[in-house]
């Protein structure tokens, strides 16, 4: 098979989109974000370009819900991540609770995680906070029987980068580590 080199191109993409929530100023304000990731079972990151209104309240009060977005949120989604708070009020678009730390968690997410900041590693144009997981609320709706989140239930919505665009999950292949390989099939 024969591969181009496309350059330092960033390809781990599509990612799950989320909604960022955070307190400016006594008030809850939301952003997009497409740029999240796990760092062990006990941390996760959001990393947002330097300029969001948001960075402020997350640096001042150290909270920040992280909500997944599925199609019916979409719509509010996307447009809290095209407008700046700094100029829109944005506080009453998603109705809200205050989650464990502090932070707003956006009542129609079906998953939320309410998490406060450990640390910030700073990279050109962007602040990228690294949080520990305070508190994770699901909708029961979308849980099995053992009480975990059921994906077959909840379709998050992801984020493709290059394009700019959102994506459908797609349906189960296999569960993990179940593919059977006879011992001269592996590599």
């Amino acid at each position: 098979m024969m591969k181009k080199n496309l350059g330092s191109t960033l390809a781990l993409y599509p990612m799950p989109l989320v909604v960022v929530g955070a307190m400016v100023d006594g008030q809850p304000t939301w952003t997009l974000a497409g740029h999240v990731g796990i760092l062990g079972h006990d941390r996760v990151l959001v990393s947002l370009a330097k300029v969001h209104y948001i960075n402020r309240g997350i640096r001042e009060t150290g909270a920040l819900s992280i909500n997944l977005v599925d199609e019916p949120m979409l719509p509010e989604a996307d447009y809290v991540g095209s407008v700046s708070g700094a100029n829109i009020d944005k506080s009453g678009v998603f109705a809200s609770t205050v989650g464990a730390g502090g932070a707003p968690v956006a009542g129609c997410a079906k998953v939320s995680m309410a998490c406060n900041v450990a640390d910030i590693y700073e990279t050109q144009g962007f602040d990228n906070f690294i949080l520990e997981i305070r508190a994770t609320y699901a909708d029961e709706a979308i849980l099995n029987e053992a009480g975990k989140i059921d994906y077959s239930r909840f379709h998050p919505v992801l984020f493709e980068m290059p394009t700019y665009a959102y994506l459908r999950a797609s349906e189960p292949i296999a569960k993990c580590l179940s593919l059977q390989h006879s011992e001269s099939e592996r590599p």
